[in-house]
């Protein structure tokens, strides 16, 4: 079986071997000479070599010894989460070439180390701000169902405590799939697919969702957009963002309203306008709306969690699109979504 040799072991060798070749070299010229003083130089001569070649091995392995010590320490600050670890690259010698390495490897661990943290603190926020999210409608289905268990009510007041309670559970669904499609697109189990195809028809895709509560707050909405534009983007989900938008601008405009979508072609993106004449949003919450759950102070009586406006963000930004929002209070807002002409890889 084949053994490593220790490093004290390899020393000795190379000095027993010198040695070995020096004594038969002397044992050589003592045969074939007896001058003397040739045997006296030699002798010396022998002997400076074999002190230089001391001196050498132990020059050698003070370097291999501080080599060692030095790539230790690193490591040793490395696996104990150090965030400052001194690498030695200033110089051009085996040292420095291997720190260089270790330095861009520990550079690669402490950015995986970073993303799986923000990754967690990513996640306990997501858990947060569910749990404040159902806390409401829970608590109300509960107050709802022991009111209706422990009195005994009139059949109007029985049948308004159970819409109540389906408004509650409505809320609930819509929130579960909204964390449903938000989680599989953060993790990454949903992939978008883009490739070109009409704007149009995804527009359709979109606006089919909204026109019945359109109607029934007397909202117009109209499509000024060309059916033969194509884009490329990914077809369902831009639907959902889209949709998302279009959703908000329904559900903030009073009754007799308009809500309005115009596409235009520029050189390098194609330009979605989505325009109504809501409540409009002060521009020092532009930023703010796209946060997850944020919402207005002024439209906690509308039916939502603020979930909408965060996700269609996200699935426009995937596809290297991004989204504008001009507003002014009172008057109505419009959310520009811009998408690629050309497919971006």
């Amino acid at each position: 079986m084949k053994k490593n040799l220790p490093t004290n072991g390899i020393y000795i060798g190379v000095g027993a071997a010198f040695t070995t070749v020096t004594a038969c070299f002397l044992i050589i010229l003592f045969y074939i000479t007896e001058d003397r003083v040739l045997r006296g130089a030699a002798v010396l001569f022998s002997l400076l070599i074999l002190l230089l070649d001391i001196i050498l091995i132990l020059l050698l392995r003070k370097k291999l010894v501080a080599f060692s010590e030095s790539l230790n320490a690193c490591i040793d600050d490395i696996l104990n989460g150090k965030q400052n670890v001194s690498f030695d690259l200033e110089s051009e010698t085996l040292t420095g070439k291997f720190n260089y390495k270790l330095k861009r490897l520990y550079e690669i661990m402490q950015r995986s180390r970073d993303q799986v943290e923000e990754e967690k603190q990513s996640i306990q926020g997501m858990i947060s701000d569910v749990s404040h999210q159902v806390k409401t409608p829970m608590a109300n289905l509960k107050m709802y169902n022991s009111t209706m268990l422990e009195r005994q009510l009139s059949p109007e007041k029985e049948q308004e405590f159970r819409k109540l309670m389906e408004s509650q559970i409505n809320k609930l669904d819509f929130l579960m799939q909204a964390m449903v499609k938000m989680s599989r697109l953060e993790t990454g189990i949903i992939s978008l697919s883009v490739s070109p195809a009409p704007i149009y028809d995804t527009i359709g895709l979109a606006l089919a969702s909204i026109v019945l509560p359109a109607e029934k707050k007397d909202i117009k909405v109209s499509v000024h957009c060309d059916s033969a534009l194509v884009v490329p983007h990914d077809k369902k989900w831009t639907a959902e963002a889209l949709f998302n938008i279009l959703d908000n601008a329904v559900k903030y405009t009073p009754p007799g309203g308009k809500v309005s979508v115009t596409v235009v072609k520029w050189e390098m993106a194609t330009k979605i306008d989505i325009s109504d004449t809501g409540n409009g949003i002060p521009e020092q919450h532009f930023a703010q709306i796209f946060k997850r759950f944020y919402r207005e102070d002024n439209v906690h009586d509308t039916n939502g969690v603020g979930i909408g406006l965060y996700l269609s963000r996200d699935i426009i930004s995937r596809q290297c699109g991004y989204i504008q929002v001009t507003s002014e209070v009172g008057k109505g807002s419009t959310f520009s979504v811009f998408l690629p002409n050309e497919r971006q890889l």
